[in-house]
């Protein structure tokens, strides 16, 4: 007789316990169970996550542990936490797990390698939490869950019990903690899913710099002869408009990593932003958003069902979470060779920065650790021009290792794999936000062309005297005149007033990375003129 399968492992008593269901199955637990869930014309779930709507980061710990306590990049990225504070954490979180009526446990992998997967065990207790990481997570099949076993590192969501405020290290009633040495992931007083997912992609990016392989906060696809391209960019850069490319298949929108077999994807969905969306922009997503899919904090019409995309009442942070199976051109299994381009996404909103670059290796290094792109007037209160944003490796919210880890792996294996690095400004042009004007997409997606074709390994090219970057002044597709940005503005002592500001930028964020930076690599930046 198969044996029954609980949790009391974990010290959970709870008898009714839902296993990897079926998407329906799910769907019908949601629409009993979940306040708030309906069922979308174009045949989505559509959920709720209650008062927090996006990541807590000011609320994530990882406990200060002999074993990885020298590994760790300890600051406000990764805040230190007791190991006696976290099992406080845990019983909080235990304890009202063991009053649930019914659980929910998915149980996953995460890596798409076999040599390098990890089992995940998600243990929750609100159905839509369930199909989230039942889409975001890779789905075992029938023998490998009957053969599951043990997970390596098990995600304990208590997300609807608050943290108490009063524990120590607490800083409100969200708490969201990591254990390396347990290998157990607590949330508490937050009901946001993408929680789940940033979490275990945190924990991939302790684990699998230690084995030699780089993880990536970046997305990926794959050209019809094999040849790889790697998108990095932080928010509103073009990284999932621009990897979802009809001709090529996707590997994957978000978390990859690199080995010495070549990339594979962590996850086996993907989690796309949904404000604005439409079929006309955005196809491969648009088409995406079906049965199965989740649809996070979006706003409905009570009588017809279908969706308000543009409608941001509950918030801007509007999400869509889906198999990469819903993607027509996807690659499955989600691996690819090595790299042949690393393409850096910023979206430059002083106007500086040429439609496209190519880098040395150092100068690669020096962008990654940078991780630049700018916001734009009126997007956040209080911002009235142009504020550069650095985020190292374009993802330092979920690094655990000092950014200079992650740089010197991505140097090594670009030099190991011959691949090519490209910084492509999606920003702004012939001016800064409010007097220049956006790149155009079709523009961008010509040079992205132009890269992948190698039109632009033998371009004609001048140097960019400030950044030194190598600047093509030939791409097919693209009027030659926006390619070298000081041409495109009116008053060139302008631009040059605007690119010394920048240069500046960069240098001061580059300040708190140098002592861990090589000099080639701390040469690669721009130069400044002070005086």
């Amino acid at each position: 007789m198969a044996k029954t399968f609980d949790l009391k492992q974990y010290e959970i008593n709870v008898e009714d316990i839902v296993r990897n269901a079926a998407p329906s199955q799910l769907y019908e637990e949601a629409i009993l169970r979940d306040n708030g869930a309906a069922i979308a014309d174009n045949g989505a779930l559509i959920t709720y996550s209650g008062r927090k709507t996006g990541r807590s980061p000011s609320d994530k710990r990882i406990v200060d542990e002999e074993d990885s306590r020298d590994d760790i990049w300890w600051g406000n990225v990764n805040i230190r936490l007791d190991e006696h504070t976290f099992m406080v954490n845990r019983e909080r979180a235990i304890d009202y797990l063991n009053i649930c009526p019914r659980i929910y446990v998915v149980d996953g992998f995460a890596g798409w390698d076999p040599k390098y997967r990890v089992k995940v065990r998600i243990i929750c207790s609100r159905p839509y939490h369930a199909l989230f990481m039942h889409n975001m997570l890779i789905r075992p099949t029938t023998e490998e869950l009957q053969d599951f076993g043990d997970p390596d590192y098990v995600v304990f969501n208590a997300g609807q019990f608050p943290a108490n405020r009063y524990t120590f290290h607490m800083t409100s009633d969200t708490s969201v903690d990591l254990s390396l040495s347990h290998r157990e992931f607590v949330i508490l007083g937050t009901q946001y899913a993408g929680e789940m997912k940033k979490g275990i992609f945190t924990v991939m990016n302790y684990i699998m710099p230690k084995r030699g392989v780089l993880s990536m906060h970046c997305s990926a696809n794959e050209g019809s002869d094999g040849d790889v391209s790697l998108f990095f960019g932080l928010s509103g850069t073009g990284k999932t408009t621009l990897s979802a490319d009809p001709h090529r298949k996707l590997i994957g929108d978000d978390e990859h990593c690199w080995s010495d077999d070549g990339v594979f994807n962590i996850e086996g969905g993907c989690y796309a932003k949904a404000i604005d969306l439409s079929e006309e922009k955005e196809p491969e997503i648009y088409r995406a958003i079906r049965f199965g899919t989740v649809l996070e904090n979006v706003v409905y019409d009570p009588h017809t069902r279908a969706v308000d995309y543009t409608d941001v009442s509950v918030t801007q942070n509007t999400r869509a979470s889906y198999p990469i199976e819903h993607i027509d051109n996807a690659k499955i299994p989600c691996v690819g060779g090595h790299p042949n381009n690393i393409i850096f996404l910023t979206a430059d909103a002083f106007g500086v920065l040429p439609p496209v670059s190519k880098l040395t290796p150092a100068q690669a290094m020096y962008h990654f650790i940078s991780g630049y792109t700018a916001k734009v007037a009126g997007t956040e209160q209080g911002i009235d021009e142009p504020e550069a944003t650095f985020s190292a490796c374009f993802g330092a919210a979920f690094m655990v290792w000092h950014p200079n880890k992650y740089a010197e792996l991505l140097a090594e294996k670009m030099r190991d794999h011959g691949a090519n690095a490209w910084l492509v400004n999606t920003g702004w042009s012939g001016g800064p936000y409010g007097e220049g004007s956006r790149i155009k997409l079709k523009y961008t997606r010509a040079i992205i062309d132009a890269i992948h074709s190698g039109e632009l390994d033998d371009a004609p090219t001048t140097e960019e005297p400030i950044f030194g970057m190598q600047i093509p002044t030939e791409v097919t597709g693209v009027p030659s005149e926006i390619l070298l940005p000081r041409n495109t503005w009116k008053s060139p002592e302008a631009y040059d007033r605007m690119a010394a500001k920048l240069a500046d930028l960069f240098e001061k964020n580059f300040s708190k990375y140098e002592s861990g930076a090589n000099e080639e690599v701390r040469s690669a930046g721009p130069r400044l003129v002070h005086g």
